[in-house]
């Protein structure tokens, strides 16, 4: 095949072909990654895929790891319809596990109501979990509690007992990767105070009077990342989301032009994007307690 050529992988079955693996369930399946194929190509799952690297090589930086974080392995969750090449020169990683499960298996089960809020699967590949030694044998566990609920009989039981087994993987990466935001704690700091310059900046200039609100997914793509990875470190590290943020950078830059007696209520509004001057002073009571023209007066 050439190089760059992509692998569209529609079924578990398909899967397990291409990694020559028997088919224990239709649309489930853990693969030992000791001697994936070699070929040099892109891969797409029509189904959820984790992968979980155990030799992920000191010069390999495709998956975002740096000297803060743990390198014992890493994590990268695919959601269905995802391109993924692990780096120019291997499709899948020379060795880990892979799981793999269809959203079929989650018909009917707690995990299928819920699985969007595990918004890492939305993450990219350089924004992979790096784990400890001790957080790998955590999820091996759970890995080997999937494989040994494969061999079993498939019964009425199997796809929740199998779902049950996948949410709590996917819980541990939950825990995981909040972990892993602490541990980047000096870099996120930088990352957010350079959104917190951002926001100030987008909203002294008088867009907003055109219509023009700063966007997550352009703010995140300007800090070279998802928005998905954007948005959870966002909400993680500040307590509030981006919307927030932004709504309370406004508010402080609409406090300090009160202070210019020469900007009125009405160009206050209008220079910082609210719909009616009316909308602003309602906001601006709700949160501050002071009418902005009660604001001035106490603090002049």
């Amino acid at each position: 095949m050439m190089q760059k050529e992509v692998l569209h992988i529609k079924s578990v079955n398909e899967c397990n072909r291409y990694l020559g693996c028997q088919t224990l369930h239709p649309q489930a399946g853990v693969f030992n990654l000791e001697n994936p194929p070699a070929e040099q190509l892109s891969l797409m799952f029509d189904f959820y895929a984790i992968l979980l690297v155990l030799d992920c090589e000191e010069c390999c930086c495709c998956c975002g790891r740096k000297h803060y974080d743990y390198c014992f392995s890493t994590m990268i969750f695919l959601k269905p319809g995802e391109l993924f090449c692990m780096s120019e020169k291997y499709a899948l990683p020379k060795k880990g596990w892979l799981l793999t499960f269809h959203p079929d298996l989650l018909f009917r089960t707690d995990l299928k109501r819920h699985i969007d809020e595990y918004t890492f699967f939305s993450y990219r590949k350089d924004e992979a979990l790096h784990l400890s030694k001790r957080e790998t044998e955590t999820i091996e566990c759970c890995l080997e509690n999937i494989e040994e609920e494969l061999h079993h009989a498939i019964d009425t039981h199997t796809a929740t007992i199998l779902s049950r087994h996948i949410e709590l993987l996917l819980d541990y990466s939950s825990r995981f990767y909040e972990r892993q935001f602490i541990t980047r704690e000096d870099q996120n700091k930088a990352l957010l105070e350079k959104m917190g310059r951002m926001l100030g900046e987008h909203i002294s200039s008088g867009r907003l009077r055109f219509g023009a609100m700063p966007d997550a997914e352009d703010y995140a793509a300007q800090l070279k990342l998802s928005a998905a990875y954007f948005n959870d470190l966002v909400e993680y590290v500040t307590g509030s989301t981006f919307e927030e943020n932004f709504e309370a950078k406004r508010l402080a830059i609409a406090k300090r032009m009160l202070l210019d007696e020469s900007n009125t209520p009405a160009h206050v509004a209008r220079h910082l994007g609210y719909a009616s001057v009316q909308q602003f002073c309602f906001i601006f009571k709700k949160i501050t307690g002071n009418s902005p023209t009660d604001y001035r007066l106490s603090k002049n």
